[in-house]
């Protein structure tokens, strides 16, 4: 939870304050103070909070948590279906079946986007609307919804940004095939992102393959926390992680196979980033070590082509089955990287041990936001992309989520004064500008999320988006932080 005491020694210590008077600090309150009698001054401080020419700005969503419309236009259950109605499984019992009801209010979505002058939106497609049962015969009402919905993008001078799988997988390959436990249903994966970057054409030129590897195999196949709420072993753990893997590769291979010249494929993934505690050069170092190993099982064996020694040794017995020509494709070249960044997930400092370095452990007094998971630390979004660009020699970095949790109280007059949200942005975004003057390449900033969503276990009640969203009419009303965006987007600089 955000710690905010807004008890009496708290009231006292800042009327305090106020009564002893800031002139005793030797400043004044008038505002005629903070100026520059340099013009040259004023126009350099102001470039330092600028990004690139071209930057993208743009906000995120997934298929599950918006779309609603779950037994519709032949849509095919999915195992988040499933999950969700399961007493129990999901805060207050909520369930995915209406969301946002993004599938029939798209196209007033569409000009919420435009009114946050946003270029690039990010959303994923439905597996299951595409293929009710996963394979087999396509569903062309399914596909037609999002030919609508990029023709509306397109039309309004927004860039359409797809997601092929959001961790939606149709229930029928899960029974089936025993979902990712299965190298079939990785197959069927690459045959459904062949066909709709067939069948989307010219609409949508940049694809993510999968999005947050790491997070739906570990809790979904590891904890059983999410979809399809599994406890596997360790040994069928790693084999369920190498087929997502393998699953990303092949989609890659089936979109070039398909798409249209010039359509570019990248991958959404949570990226796990070890902060150095304090920037020295051998804390920098151990960062880089750090964050190639403890993304071993997903990102470094997608960039590298294989799985580091370290990771191998620590499975032991129980490192996944896989092949040379596995590795060949799950190492398929890729246009851009897309990295998922909230918090960092470690401090670490570098060591005179095996791994050359150690972690810091977090405080216990250490801010977070309303998610308990969500420890707050703006430097992550300066570190990740430097030590991606440093470690992978990434050509084009996107950052594909970016985001808050928050209390978010709609007052009587129906607003949103969502400032810690706003707080968010602006100290995690000026590390963002701080990585792209250093010239790493990161093109572009979805924020995550467009508005307030069904957020898997969490329900309705922890609130990410720009927009809130008032469940009971479906209203959007747009909080305080999507005025701040609208300006962060408008001016392409740090406000």
């Amino acid at each position: 939870m955000l710690i905010r005491n807004n008890g009496p020694k708290n009231f006292a210590r800042r009327n305090f304050i106020k009564s002893a008077g800031i002139t005793a600090l030797g400043l004044s309150v008038a505002p005629a103070l903070i100026s520059f009698k340099n013009p040259q001054e004023h126009e350099r401080k102001s470039s330092e909070r600028m990004f690139p020419e071209g930057f993208l700005w743009g906000t995120a969503t997934a298929a599950y948590q918006v779309e609603g419309a779950v037994n519709e236009d032949n849509r095919g259950a999915t195992i988040w279906d499933t999950f969700s109605h399961i007493p129990g499984k999901i805060k207050n019992n909520d369930n995915g079946d209406v969301a946002c009801d993004m599938y029939h209010r798209y196209k007033s979505d569409v000009q919420l986007m435009k009114e946050l002058n946003i270029k690039s939106f990010r959303f994923s497609i439905a597996w299951s609307r595409i293929f009710p049962n996963g394979t087999g015969t396509p569903n062309q009402k399914g596909l037609d919804f999002y030919k609508r919905l990029t023709d509306d993008l397109l039309a309004n001078d927004i860039e359409p940004f797809a997601t092929l799988y959001h961790w939606d997988l149709p229930q029928a390959i899960q029974d089936k095939f025993k979902g990712w436990e299965s190298r079939d249903t990785a197959k069927a994966f690459g045959d459904y992102a062949g066909y709709v970057a067939k069948n989307l054409g010219e609409r949508v030129k940049h694809y993510f393959t999968i999005n947050e590897l790491r997070t739906f195999v570990e809790l979904g196949y590891g904890n059983g926390m999410f979809a399809p709420g599994l406890k596997l072993p360790a040994r069928n753990l790693n084999q369920v992680r190498h087929h997502s893997l393998l699953a990303h590769g092949l989609a890659v291979q089936a979109i070039r196979a398909n798409g249209n010249a010039g359509t570019r494929i990248g991958l959404a993934e949570n990226l796990d980033v070890p902060v150095p505690i304090i920037d020295t050069p051998e804390n920098i170092k151990a960062s880089e070590i750090a964050m190639r190993e403890s993304n071993a099982g997903y990102l470094t064996v997608i960039m590298e082509g294989k799985y580091t020694e370290k990771f191998l040794q620590n499975a032991g017995a129980d490192a996944p089955i896989f092949t040379p020509e596995d590795l060949n494709i799950i190492s398929s070249p890729l246009d851009f990287l897309g990295i998922n960044i909230y918090m960092p997930s470690q401090y670490v400092q570098a060591a005179n041990n095996a791994d050359g370095y150690k972690t810091i452990p977090f405080a216990k007094s250490h801010p977070r936001s309303t998610s308990e998971w969500q420890v707050l630390g703006p430097e992550a979004l300066y570190w990740g992309p430097k030590n991606v660009q440093k470690i992978w020699n990434a050509k084009e970095i996107y950052i594909t989520e970016n985001g808050i949790s928050g209390a978010d109280e709609l007052t009587a007059d129906k607003q949103v004064y969502d400032t810690d949200r706003i707080s968010f942005m602006r100290n995690y975004l000026t590390q963002l500008q701080k990585a792209t003057s250093e010239g790493v390449p990161v093109k572009g900033y979805f924020y995550w999320s467009m508005m307030d969503n069904f957020e898997w276990a969490s329900g309705y009640d922890t609130r990410f988006g720009l927009y809130y969203v008032d469940y009971k009419t479906l209203e959007r009303i747009p909080k305080e932080s999507a005025r701040y965006f609208k300006a962060l987007a408008q001016s392409n600089k740090v406000r």
